[in-house]
């Protein structure tokens, strides 16, 4: 039975009406099978719809320029693909294995893929308003659930009916499979790139990642070329290989790894993006670093080339924290007296101490000099009656204590 369907391309396609044949698939001795549309079972014939005035069909010199970035990402996916269908269709079986059915497979693979991409848009029109309808169109999302697809479909009879498909034993023989094809350069990137670009044009309907534009003569298409969105473009940052499409130079210029940027730490350097994390943790000058005088109590964090100016800037501060650690008990404003005599007495050498241990070792040559530290009186009540209240809560409890 030929299914005879007519439609029209929606607006933002520029493609003619199109006359779509599903054509079943010979089964055996050549008769039909049902009326089901299986898309496994049908050769789809896309075909021109002839006009009847004879004019010339229009333009005839294509611009093939696509997403380079894109084509690579779907390339990826071939040889999971491939591996995939490979140990299915093997595990179980003594006489074969996987590398032995790989160049079979590979090209009844390549076969499948093009003949759903090409049928893609008829599919689609056909599937329109169903859930399947309903999936991605993006390109990439489209192929993957081709491979998918076409790998679930050489499942053997031990694959279906185990618990193979759920065992990681299977994921193990399939990433040792890839790899295998990787080292033995079985399907190299680029033949899988000339693939899947093909691939692209077919389910791109919407033209987003291939250019479809189409000129009269050579002249206009050369014109064309070379102002292309989809034109490829190396990157000029030294020492970056990567190969997109000129619409794409933006998006890659914000993340090339090789690209020189000023320090994100606001240091004088321009460093390569991809040195930039290791540049900010070991020899950026405005690097953040604990003050020396972290362990005496000083909890500032400061740029590594503005150590020295706050450590001179700060010497009363870590004098202070200084003496908080020798003398607990005396309080800050006592404190505060003794860092001023101490700092008197020194004559400004105690700003040459470097860390906690240097600075407490110059304080207590210099408070030897000046003797018992001085504490005043109010404080001197308050610590008597702080330990008067404690005595008579001792004695309080011991009564307590007796009386039960």
């Amino acid at each position: 039975m030929i299914v005879g369907l007519k439609w029209l391309v929606y607006s933002n396609m520029d493609v003619p009406a199109m006359d779509v044949k599903l054509v079943p698939e010979k089964i055996g001795n050549g008769k039909e099978e049902g009326s089901s549309l299986d898309c496994e079972l049908y050769d789809v014939e896309l075909a021109p719809e002839k006009v009847e005035s004879g004019k010339e069909e229009g333009p005839s010199f294509h611009c093939d320029f696509f997403d380079i970035e894109l084509a690579h990402k779907i390339a990826q996916v071939f040889l999971p693909g491939l591996a995939t269908a490979c140990v299915d269709n093997t595990t179980g079986d003594i006489f074969k294995t996987a590398a032995s059915v790989a160049v079979d497979i590979r090209k009844e693979m390549v076969d499948y893929l093009t003949q759903r991409s090409e049928s893609f848009v008829a599919e689609s029109f056909i599937l329109e308003g169903s859930p399947e309808g309903e999936a991605s169109d993006h390109p990439y999302n489209i192929l993957s659930d081709f491979v998918d697809d076409y790998a679930s479909s050489k499942r053997n009879l031990f694959s279906r009916v185990s618990g193979w498909l759920l065992s990681e034993k299977r994921e193990d023989k399939i990433d040792d499979f890839v790899q295998e094809m990787e080292i033995n350069k079985f399907w190299l990137m680029d033949r899988r790139e000339e693939i899947s670009q093909s691939l692209i044009k077919n389910v791109d309907f919407k033209n987003q990642f291939h250019c479809n534009m189409k000129f009269n003569s050579v002249e206009e298409l050369a014109e064309h070329v070379v102002h292309c969105g989809f034109r490829p473009t190396e990157c000029n940052n030294k020492g970056c290989s990567a190969t997109y499409c000129a619409n794409q130079m933006e998006k890659h210029d914000i993340d090339c790894p090789y690209k020189i940027i000023p320090c994100e730490q606001k240091c004088l350097d321009s460093i390569m993006r991809r040195e930039m994390d290791r540049h900010c943790i070991t020899v950026c000058p405005m690097k953040l670093v604990n003050c020396p005088f972290y362990a005496a109590g000083c909890q500032s964090t400061i740029p590594q080339c503005l150590l020295e100016k706050h450590r001179l800037e700060n010497v009363h501060s870590h004098l202070l924290h200084i003496l908080q650690g020798i003398h607990k008990e005396v309080s800050v404003d006592d404190l505060k007296k003794r860092v001023e005599q101490l700092e008197e007495l020194s004559s400004g050498k105690l700003a040459e101490a470097l860390d906690t241990r240097s600075l407490t070792n110059s304080v207590k040559g210099l408070e030897a000099k000046l003797g018992p530290l001085e504490v005043s009186a109010t404080n001197t009540a308050t610590d008597n009656g702080h330990e008067k209240e404690g005595a008579e809560a001792s004695r309080e409890a011991n009564n307590q204590v007796q009386m039960q």
